[in-house]
């Protein structure tokens, strides 16, 4: 039963899960956990990195280098969220809020804080 339970979770929820586990492991036993010890800042470093390095992909017309930036990112920015408490069903339903609506539009209905 587990078994087909786990295979019907998508990438993203099988990442989380083993994010969310990595939050309590020694910081000797996985990169996730070194950074996860380190705190925000030290994941904010990774972040920042991997967005410039995605940026420098993309300048380079190289799909494939540019997709591995892009997961790059992803994991490291998913890594601040489960740091910071933020499930995956949070990201989606923020996501799902923005759906439909202009960029324009939902800029202009934040406050200036969060510009």
């Amino acid at each position: 039963m587990f078994l087909m339970e786990n295979l019907k979770l998508d990438i993203f929820e099988k990442l989380f899960d083993i994010l969310n586990e990595r939050k309590s492991s020694s910081p000797e036993s996985s990169y996730t956990a070194k950074l996860m010890h380190g705190g925000t800042k030290k994941i904010c470093g990774k972040i920042i990195e991997e967005a410039a390095e995605v940026c420098e992909a993309a300048l380079l017309e190289d799909k494939e280098h540019l997709k591995y930036e892009i997961c790059d990112l992803l994991f490291h920015t998913f890594v601040m969220a489960s740091y910071k408490n933020i499930e995956l069903e949070e990201i989606r339903q923020e996501l799902q809020r923005r759906f439909g609506v202009s960029g324009l539009v939902e800029k202009a209905g934040r406050s200036k804080n969060e510009s």
